[in-house]
């Protein structure tokens, strides 16, 4: 018999928070991953106590051990696409900056994770100047809500018209990010709208807006997926809208399901379950 030659997985790395529920955080990230034919791994940066009702308490990791986390992923296998969600301390972003600069050129998707859905704080104040500071150059890709880009761009307000949105991107591309796209899930109206710019411009992508109270995990699903699209080797814009429309289609699957007493979550493998 001839010799079988075995194929290489396209791997996909996240950086993030652990979120029991499995909604969100690590759990939502590697589910997504694999149901893009990815193959996961995953770094711990805290743990958290949370249900569908929302985070009770978080504890960070020290970043030596995330850092020793990712030093010897990166010794072993090869890495093709990285997402970065909660970075709880100021010590962590610095430690990821200094290992991503360290395996560079690995394609990276940001979320900037500042606040859990009911409003708890996850990263202080010293860590968001730095996620600016230290991982923005770094991304090719930075994914705030509303409210996360309004703070991340010193704003009082959160941007409201299309044009304030639009005024903000560009804000935040003026701190060296490759590219950023303003997630529009906060907005009113029957379309959820999202704001792409890059260095080809901007672009707002727009898809009907899913009625449903089960939408934990939503940004992590959406960055997630995106990073997975990279990995195989699609352009950014590409994997942008590939990964809106799996979120928006596990937006519809979660739909029809519950899951405990508040916000339930997507349903990651809406393609597989009858």
């Amino acid at each position: 018999m001839p010799a079988i030659t075995p194929d290489h997985y396209t791997t996909v790395l996240t950086i993030a928070g652990s979120d029991g529920s499995g909604g969100a955080g690590i759990q939502a990230d590697l589910k997504t991953f694999a149901a893009l034919e990815c193959y996961g791994l995953s770094i711990v940066t805290g743990i958290t106590a949370q249900n569908t009702r929302g985070v009770h308490s978080s504890v960070a990791l020290s970043s030596a051990f995330v850092t020793e986390q990712f030093e010897t992923l990166a010794d072993d296998i090869e890495i093709h696409a990285i997402k970065i969600g909660m970075v709880p301390s100021a010590a962590t972003v610095q430690a990821i900056a200094a290992a991503l600069r360290s395996h560079l050129p690995i394609p990276v998707i940001l979320d900037t994770v500042l606040k859990s859905s009911g409003g708890m704080e996850l990263v202080p104040a010293d860590a968001k100047s730095s996620i600016v500071k230290e991982l923005f150059p770094l991304a090719t890709l930075v994914t705030p809500n509303l409210p996360e880009a309004a703070e991340l761009a010193g704003l009082d307000n959160v941007p409201e018209s299309k044009n304030d949105i639009e005024k903000t991107a560009e804000t935040l591309r003026a701190n060296k990010a490759a590219a950023v796209l303003i997630k529009g899930g906060h907005m009113e109206g029957d379309l959820c709208e999202d704001y792409l710019l890059s260095e080809k411009g901007g672009e707002w992508i727009s898809s009907p807006r899913v009625p449903t109270k089960n939408t934990h995990g939503t940004g992590c699903t959406l960055s997630s997926a995106i990073a997975a699209y990279i990995a195989k080797g699609f352009d950014l814009d590409e994997a942008v809208r590939k990964g809106r429309l799996f979120t928006v289609e596990a937006l519809k699957a979660g739909s029809q399901f519950l899951l405990g007493k508040g916000a339930g979550p997507l349903h990651h493998f809406y393609r597989w379950w009858d």
